[in-house]
């Protein structure tokens, strides 16, 4: 079976010779800069490490890397816009929604320091330089990277760029206190913005997918909507507010490609995986196991028959804290649960972050890539 059969099979929740591996396929189930230096160390791979996506400090994954670990994706990203994607010299990381990101000595990451609408009101929004989505170095040289990778016999998972969001770039833009306040007190605004938003990922998606969308298996979108207690928006604000959007947005992606949407939203989203499924989600991912309510058997029996479950090896405690065997135990449990007759793609939840060693990573896909199911 070719790594694409395999996932196509998972996929429409069908048995294969192995639970397909995910490393590196999204933004969301990448690896950090500094784990995957320690990584390549591990494998004997000394090739410089070039920076994918900057406010996360994530690692580009060379080919060399990918088939070391065995995995079955292989990620399809568009571009940033010309001019984007660099830190400036006072060590700001400025992006294309103009919001600013400074690391901090002792950090890992860009933390959002400016949100630039902070005191905007909805005029405010006519006049507010809102980025090109139509900018042409958004989708330089993809078509040719598609058709390439269409030949490999790895399957493809694209986006246009690294933050397919809604609700969490409102926050970018406006703050976290103070978006949630307005959706109490301004909610009128919130949709405001929230159509902005819209928008402009519309047009992302739509050029992409000219481009790529015959080439792509699994299209992804992100959009956090939970804490690792509970919904961030209680299910009836969700459904009020940014449902709708959500709905719209599903709908223009698919109506543009026939690949299974894969939707990423950390922490203890299982009171909304109805809604989610409602609107057109066919993946979840990470399938954060840590957080409230996301037992991975709970999920199979509830869930399991209408979505594919991508991830769920806990990167908070097993995969940094655990030994080689505490990993491979992991796998071989979320395979035989989440598994069972197909819909599932082993994958870590989330980023594999700086502090995981490199032999629970080996240790993660050897499992996984060893453990025949037929």
């Amino acid at each position: 079976m070719t790594s694409r059969e395999r996932v196509r099979r998972a996929l429409a929740h069908r048995e294969t010779d192995r639970a397909p591996a995910d490393f590196g396929g999204t933004i969301s189930s990448a690896i950090s800069v500094a784990a995957y230096d320690n990584l390549k160390r591990a494998l004997g791979l000394r090739a410089p490490t070039r920076v994918l996506e900057t406010t996360f400090q994530l690692a580009e994954i060379e080919e060399d890397v990918f088939r070391a670990i065995g995995a079955d994706t292989r990620p399809l990203h568009g571009h940033p816009p010309a001019g984007w994607d660099r830190v400036n010299e006072r060590g700001e990381y400025v992006d294309e929604w103009n919001v600013v990101h400074v690391r901090a000595a002792s950090g890992l990451y860009f933390e959002n320091v400016s949100p630039p609408l902070r005191e905007a009101d909805i005029a405010d929004l006519d006049r507010y330089p809102w980025p090109d989505p139509a900018d042409p170095e958004r989708t330089r040289g993809l078509r040719e990277r598609a058709e390439a990778l269409a030949g490999t016999g790895f399957a493809v998972c694209g986006a246009p760029n690294h933050f397919t969001r809604i609700f969490e770039q409102a926050q970018q833009l406006r703050g976290m206190e103070q978006l949630l306040v307005d959706l109490y007190e301004a909610p009128a605004f919130v949709e405001a913005l929230f159509r902005r938003i819209l928008e402009i990922q519309k047009v992302r998606w739509d050029r992409y997918l000219a481009v790529a969308g015959r080439q792509v298996d699994v299209v992804r979108v992100g959009d956090d909507v939970a804490t690792q207690a509970g919904p961030i928006l209680s299910p009836d604000m969700y459904r009020r507010l940014l449902k709708p959007f959500h709905r719209e947005y599903f709908a223009f992606i698919k109506e543009r490609t026939d690949a299974r949407l894969f939707y990423h939203s950390c922490g203890a989203v299982a009171d909304l995986i109805d809604d989610f499924l409602e609107i057109g989600v066919d993946i979840l991912n990470p399938v954060q196991v840590s957080a409230a309510g996301m037992d991975p058997a709970a999920l199979k029996a509830r869930f399991g028959d209408r979505v594919v479950f991508w991830g769920a090896v806990d990167s908070q405690r097993t995969l940094p804290k655990g030994t080689p065997e505490d990993v491979r135990r992991e796998v071989r449990e979320r395979v035989r649960v989440l598994g069972a007759g197909g819909g599932y793609v082993v994958g870590p939840v989330h980023n594999i972050q700086p502090d995981v060693p490199a032999e629970n990573i080996l240790a993660l896909y050897d499992e996984a890539v060893g453990l025949r199911t037929g």
